[in-house]
């Protein structure tokens, strides 16, 4: 099969003003009364006075999730963190301090003269069902009735007009280099010790695309770990971000209330594990609302040998998933995410990443290909142009291994959401070798590459 150039693979991909609401303090200010309908509205009943309302927190709910106050009346809010994490209440989108699990918090909003919403200020966490809309009702003529801001819940846009767009024609810029595929190899050791830094910084994820991306150790992907069965795994998670994170690993069997549970700010946990099964496994932030936590780059795999692996010469990994873009340098759009809406779908989380830099490999060498499909929504039917997989694995098991009795071949990997396995093969000759999503709006947005043969 001709060869495909970097220029042919890449035309083919076309194209919270505030004033302060919530400080540590518990003590309530206003003592108004407050009553709930048989409808669910909570409703305060004197116009002019103070009104106090009381709310509840949870995990990615509020409650009541719509009150209604008089015309005029002078607001003050109590709120109860009742989830595992921590949320704020912010009105319209003010800067707000948030409130740890099991504390109160009580704050004076002042007069309301027209319809609002609050929510919690946590990314994801008002598009996942953290809203309130505050209704003002028995407005004289000609006062102003609402607010003019309105707001979204998780079913409401798939995507602002101010999100960032990919140019399917740009390169990256000078100094710009790929993520290394290459396995890193086994270093004899039973027991691995890693300490997992969470930290959210900008990064770039496509060329002249830059998203504020949520990781483990600087990256996303996350580090790949590399072990066999039997093997221990000593995790020490340190957040240093801005919000609660948690992580989740698919090779390990223990109790998720214990291990999986979301630390805050400044927290650390350490999360231990013994591997008994072989496989390639995905990790991931386990924290609420986790499609918004995945989504912004919290993934990565984990890759325990099954027993007696054959010799290869080179191992590679591919960890596919999505880019759901939000604006400029900000975290990716959650309504996408929920629409399963991604503006690409990519090989270890840059577009066209090893189009741009070819993985270099030898005619003649025995490649193993590890594929972990990470994606939130999108399957992976992984295929490489000009070759014949002569052995697969996929989820624990062989699926075809070299030297069957039928000679049988493979020409791709299936892959469901949060699947894995790996593919041998071949490199029959020197030239270029394209890798693939066969899926094909996959193929055409991002998830595609090259093997170049020496």
């Amino acid at each position: 099969m001709p060869t495909i150039s970097v220029a042919l693979a890449l035309g083919l991909v076309a194209g919270l003003i505030g004033v302060k609401l919530f400080g540590s303090s518990s003590t309530t200010t206003a003592t108004a009364a407050s009553a709930t309908g048989a409808s669910g509205q909570q409703a305060a009943a004197v116009s002019g006075k103070p009104v106090t309302l009381n709310f509840t927190e949870g995990d990615m709910f509020i409650k009541p999730s719509t009150v209604t106050v008089p015309y005029g009346a002078d607001v003050t809010v109590h709120m109860t963190n009742q989830g595992p994490s921590q949320h704020g209440f912010s009105l319209e989108g003010a800067n707000v301090p948030l409130i740890n699990p099991g504390s109160s918090a009580t704050e004076h909003w002042g007069v309301l003269t027209h319809s609002e919403q609050a929510w919690c200020p946590v990314s994801g966490h008002k598009e996942a069902g953290m809203l309130v809309n505050i209704n003002v009702a028995g407005a004289p003529a000609g006062a102003q009735a609402a607010s003019g801001s309105g707001g979204t819940s998780a079913a409401g846009a798939t995507g602002a007009t101010n999100d960032a767009k990919i140019d399917p024609n740009a390169t990256p810029p000078k100094g710009w280099t790929p993520r290394d595929p290459t396995l890193p190899p086994l270093d004899g050791s039973t027991v691995h010790t890693y300490t997992f830094t969470v930290t959210e910084h900008n990064m770039q994820v496509a060329p002249g695309v830059t998203q504020q991306r949520w990781t483990y150790n600087g990256t996303s992907p996350g580090p790949i770990l590399h072990g066999k069965v039997g093997d221990t795994f000593d995790i020490h998670l340190v957040n240093h971000g801005t919000m609660g994170h948690a992580i989740d690993f698919h090779a390990s069997q223990v109790a998720p209330s214990i291990y999986m549970k979301t630390i805050q700010p400044g927290q650390s946990l350490d999360y231990k594990f013994k591997a008994d099964y072989a496989g390639i496994f995905a990790y991931h932030c386990e924290s609420m609302p986790m499609i918004d936590h995945i989504g912004n780059g919290m993934y990565g795999t984990i890759i325990i040998d099954p027993p007696n692996l054959d010799h290869v010469d080179k191992q590679i990994v591919l960890v596919q998933s999505e880019l759901y873009l939000g604006p400029q340098g900000q975290p990716g759009d959650y309504d996408k995410m929920m629409a399963d809406k991604p503006d690409a779908t990519v090989f270890n989380g840059y577009y066209n990443q090893y189009a741009f830099a070819p993985i270099q490999v030898k005619a003649g060498e025995r490649i193993r290909v590890w594929v972990m499909n990470d994606s939130l929504n999108e399957p992976c039917d992984f295929h490489i142009v000009g070759t014949i997989y002569d052995t697969v694995y996929k989820e624990g098991s062989y699926l075809l291994k070299k030297g069957n009795a039928d000679e049988g071949g493979a020409q791709s990997l299936d892959l469901q959401t949060w699947q894995g396995g790996f593919v041998e093969l071949t490199i029959p000759m020197a030239g270029q070798y394209t890798i693939v999503n066969h899926k094909m709006n996959d193929l055409m947005s991002g998830a595609v590459g090259f093997l170049k043969a020496s």
